[in-house]
């Protein structure tokens, strides 16, 4: 069992930068891969992040390329998500995942978290 708690969201101006935070309890995390989601309100949950196990590689949504940077550290068991340049359409509840390394799509992941909000204002 995995239990994954986030934090670091918050309200921020457009432009801004965040640091989401996602610490994991249980030893065995480190076999899978972890992601970032986010969700925001009247939408789908979308991929925002993922990374490989031991950090190795990253993949990205296209919408944060070039903007997020998502990292891990299995000795804190803590993943993490590096924000800047954010505009509004970044809005939305965040959470982290594990599962299937690199894996784009929600049902490839069997642990979450419990979301932590970013708001981002014009």
């Amino acid at each position: 069992q995995v239990q994954l708690v986030e934090s670091g969201g918050g309200l921020v101006q457009a432009g801004g930068s965040l640091r989401l935070s996602c610490a994991a309890s249980g030893s065995y995390f480190t076999r899978y891969g972890m992601a970032w989601f986010r969700q925001a309100t009247g939408k789908e949950r979308e991929f925002v992040a993922g990374i490989s196990r031991q950090g190795v590689s990253a993949r990205y949504a296209d919408s944060v390329t070039g903007r997020f940077t998502i990292s891990r550290e299995d000795a804190n068991n803590t993943l993490s998500l590096q924000m800047s340049r954010l505009t509004p359409e970044d809005t939305a509840a965040y959470y982290c995942a594990v599962g299937r390394p690199l894996a784009t799509s929600q049902e490839d992941y069997f642990f979450w978290g419990q979301g932590t909000q970013v708001t981002v204002s014009s």
